[in-house]
């Protein structure tokens, strides 16, 4: 990935590219919020919204119609229409740059909040990798940092796992090698319906997280391949990755045997 990071906004309808040192945070629904958690040089978000073959430039002429102080511009080669607001909080001044961006069907809101003078070329040169992704298109298959969309379904699996061990079992869960007996437990006992796709996918997404756990070079990414947008775990030095739904659910589909201990043991027995 080189100098930058890529991201793709959930529903796979447009992407961009943002500085490493950049993460994306919690924010508004239906925007995303990337800054650099370690040396803050701005908050960056952006909003997208689609509509007919020519919202986009539609939405740059309404923006300069309305906004009095909003300018045209050009960043890359997309189109904008810009403008700045500043305010003040706890005695520092700030400015947040403002580009309205037309590209095909979609207007773009992105917005760069700064101290007072600070660059703004950070953000201007994420707008100049705004990239459309058209519906009707079959992009290939791409791995990319994890979003924020599949931490949380990570969280939410291994709370669910937690949980329910705790209240069928009365164990603890660590989320260690000696939970996966705990797991199957789950699985020999037939608290996992045949068709509860999530439960069982939440069982392979736990597998991972203790495969992270306990070994080390193993990250969180997220795969984006057509209308599948999920997480895998990574291996940083071989790139190999593992798909949680392959350790699982594709052999509950099948109507395979589900061992989790064979499965994690699969994947630990793989060269890296």
């Amino acid at each position: 990935m080189g100098h930058s990071k890529k991201f793709i906004a959930p529903g796979a309808w447009f992407s961009m590219e943002y500085p490493m040192a950049w993460s994306e945070f919690e924010d508004a629904e239906g925007s995303f919020l990337f800054y650099n958690p370690d040396t803050w040089t701005g908050n960056f978000r952006i909003s997208a919204y689609r509509g007919d073959a020519t919202y986009g430039k539609d939405s740059v002429e309404q923006e300069l119609r309305e906004n009095p102080s909003a300018v045209r511009t050009d960043v890359g080669g997309r189109a904008c229409a810009y403008s700045r607001e500043m305010f003040m909080e706890e005695g520092t001044y700030y400015t947040s740059h403002i580009w309205i961006v037309g590209m095909d069907d979609l207007a773009f809101e992105c917005t760069f909040t700064v101290r007072k003078g600070a660059s703004v070329a950070e953000a201007e040169q994420v707008i100049r990798t705004l990239e459309p992704r058209k519906a009707d298109v079959k992009y290939p298959a791409e791995i990319i940092p994890v979003r924020l969309l599949e931490i949380f379904r990570i969280d939410e699996a291994y709370e669910w796992v937690e949980k329910t061990v705790k209240e069928v079992q009365k164990k603890d869960f660590q989320g260690i090698e000696e939970d996966i007996p705990h797991m199957q437990q789950l699985v020999d006992e037939g608290l996992i319906g045949p068709k509860k796709k999530e439960g069982w996918l939440s069982l392979g997404i736990v597998l991972c997280v203790i495969l992270a756990n306990e070994i080390d070079g193993w990250e969180w990414r997220t795969l984006i391949d057509g209308n599948r947008e999920a997480p895998i775990l990574w291996h940083v030095d071989s790139g190999r990755w593992v798909d949680p739904m392959k350790l699982v659910w594709s052999k509950v589909k099948a109507g395979e045997p589900v061992d989790l201990a064979q499965a994690y043991l699969s994947v630990l027995s793989s060269n890296l």
